[in-house]
């Protein structure tokens, strides 16, 4: 039997656990596997010991980054430190942007030859496209979630990029059409700084919609080390909130609700490919709010960018209140054609996402991965 192969495999956050998971099941299928890392409850299930809590990483803004920057620092060195003992013929670090790019330097610098590649690309077609030159030297590939990325790479001399899809494609939800009444389903974001900003914002905008004809019962999906914090800060909300902890009842309840409210990121790509008309929201802090004016208030939403088109409405702002998020969310209730047109270009979403652009079809991001390591020249 051949040795296996040793995975360390890093995620920052919960939609990046996802994905890491994802691909450790499906190298499982085809590989012994010796694994480490970091990682949350998905990868946890996949037989990880995380190196220390995922959560550690799960911070954005300028202001969380300087108020967790010493802990960060360290963390940044022991996983280094973790990677050159451990020698692992494969790194992968998945999302976490920031935090990767530091990482593969100082991995790189003190002379790590291992196959190291970042999945989930960074945003180089949004700002500071000069980005996508400097990780050329630090990875050996990237793996796009999304099917334009490869394009953007190879346009502005990345690395190579190979467009492998999203976990979400798996659940996907045949087209249906929008029900008369349903949840409300509601996503505040799972990191610190997104929680303080959104749920005072969800609170306010649950009284304003309370007694709706449309809404059965408002329902906020979470992560079961959050359940705890949001059953307590959801306590004296206006009307009772459901918390769901466990992705087998999620499936359920967007397969029933009528819309969702949710922050802006991976999760609005999930909502999409399940069919759940949405309204996407952010509170920015200061420094986003300066950067994104810079950029011209670009759109944030994944659908929005991936279909190139305002499939979904948008409110993003410093600071954010419920008399902006409210009108729009009744509005949206309210017209059943809006939300059947969601589902519609949802199902445009689907199919190209499934596909991939033409010439960067889709591929399997276990086959990729070891592809990559297994045509490395040897260190």
């Amino acid at each position: 039997m051949s040795d296996p192969l040793r995975l360390f495999i890093l995620a920052g956050e919960p939609s990046g656990d996802r994905i890491a998971a994802d691909l450790v099941a499906r190298l499982r299928q085809r590989v012994t596997l010796s694994l480490s890392g970091v990682g949350g409850d998905e990868l946890a299930g996949q037989g990880i010991q995380s190196l220390f809590p995922m959560s550690d990483l799960a911070v954005m803004g300028i202001t969380d980054v300087l108020l967790n920057l010493p802990k960060l620092l360290w963390r940044l060195e022991q996983t280094a430190r973790a990677i050159l003992a451990e020698r692992p013929d494969v790194v992968v670090l998945v999302d976490a942007q920031d935090f990767s790019r530091l990482l593969a330097a100082k991995l790189r610098k003190r002379g790590f030859s291992g196959t190291l590649i970042l999945y989930v690309a960074p945003s180089v077609w949004a700002r500071n496209p000069e980005r996508a030159a400097k990780l050329k030297p630090l990875f050996d590939a990237v793996l796009a979630v999304l099917p334009f990325e490869p394009a953007a790479m190879d346009r502005l001399d990345g690395p190579a990029t190979t467009y492998v899809g999203h976990p979400a494609l798996a659940e996907g939800l045949p087209a249906r059409q929008t029900p008369d009444r349903g949840a409300l389903v509601l996503l505040p974001g799972s990191r610190e700084g997104e929680l303080r900003r959104h749920l005072p914002v969800l609170a306010a905008m649950v009284g304003d919609l309370a007694g709706r004809d449309e809404i059965t019962e408002f329902v906020i999906p979470t992560l079961p080390r959050l359940r705890e914090r949001l059953s307590a800060e959801t306590r004296n909300w206006p009307v009772p909130v459901r918390l769901v902890d466990n992705r087998g009842a999620r499936r359920e309840l967007y397969a029933s609700a009528i819309a969702a409210v949710c922050v802006s990121g991976t999760v609005t790509l999930e909502l999409a490919l399940a069919r759940v008309p949405m309204a996407v929201i952010y509170a920015l802090d200061g420094h986003q709010a300066r950067v994104f004016d810079k950029l011209g208030r670009p759109q944030v939403s994944l659908p929005n960018i991936i279909l190139d088109r305002p499939v979904v409405p948008e409110m993003v702002s410093a600071p954010l209140t419920a008399d902006q998020v409210s009108p729009i969310v009744a509005g949206l209730l309210a017209d059943k054609k809006a939300r059947q047109d969601q589902i519609a270009a949802f199902g445009e979403l689907y199919a190209l996402m499934e596909a991939g652009m033409p010439p960067y079809q889709r591929q399997d991001p276990a086959e990729q991965v070891l592809s990559i390591w297994r045509n490395q020249p040897a260190s």
